[in-house]
């Protein structure tokens, strides 16, 4: 099954976990509680939109490695959406050239991407799997790289973050989009105002 077959596919699914509001992906597990909402907003805006003192990433390299996160757990909604952030920021800022990077990044590969880039999504997609396969080694390898150490907690925050949502997202069976464009009108005004 391809890629696209298994998105359709999972379109397709209903729910497994009754009493859901009837919105998709991540939305769902919001609105179950007024304060999961504003936690999981303001997770979200920690990790990809506010100031991280010390890093070096872009707002749209932050939401590439939710999206490489999301692509290494095979969460379509997850994948879809940060890479349609990602999209829209890049848009934003003009590195239009970039834009063919998304779509390697959701079938595992880090081509294309600078030593930095390549070496903080392996850390990202280590701890996305098993966080404690993370070597001292792979940190080195992104410092001699030119990334900070705060790029290199980012990294590791918005992995284990993303793995979360992830997981409450396939774990609850959330709806989920046929196709990736469903999510370019949301992206953009994401990349305005954030997810708060």
């Amino acid at each position: 099954m391809t890629r696209d077959e298994e998105r359709l596919a999972r379109s397709r699914e209903a729910p497994i976990v009754g009493g859901l509001p009837d919105v998709p992906g991540i939305v769902a597990a919001m609105r179950l509680t007024p304060g999961l909402e504003t936690h999981l907003r303001a997770l979200a805006d920690e990790l990809l939109v506010n100031d991280y003192p010390g890093t070096t990433l872009s707002r749209a390299e932050r939401e590439m490695l939710a999206t490489a996160v999301s692509a290494a757990n095979d969460c379509f909604f997850c994948m879809d959406s940060h890479g349609a952030h990602a999209s829209a920021l890049l848009e934003r800022t003009g590195a239009t050239d970039r834009l063919p990077l998304i779509d390697g990044l959701k079938a595992g590969s880090p081509e294309g991407f600078g030593d930095k880039m390549q070496a903080l999504l392996h850390i990202a997609r280590v701890v996305g799997g098993d966080a404690r396969d993370l070597t001292a080694a792979d940190v080195d390898a992104a410092l001699a790289a030119g990334a900070t150490n705060a790029d290199v907690q980012l990294a590791v925050l918005i992995s284990a973050g993303f793995s979360m949502y992830n997981r409450m997202v396939d774990g609850l069976r959330a709806r989920t989009a046929p196709s990736p464009d469903a999510y370019r009108g949301r992206a953009a005004e994401i990349a305005v105002h954030g997810y708060g």
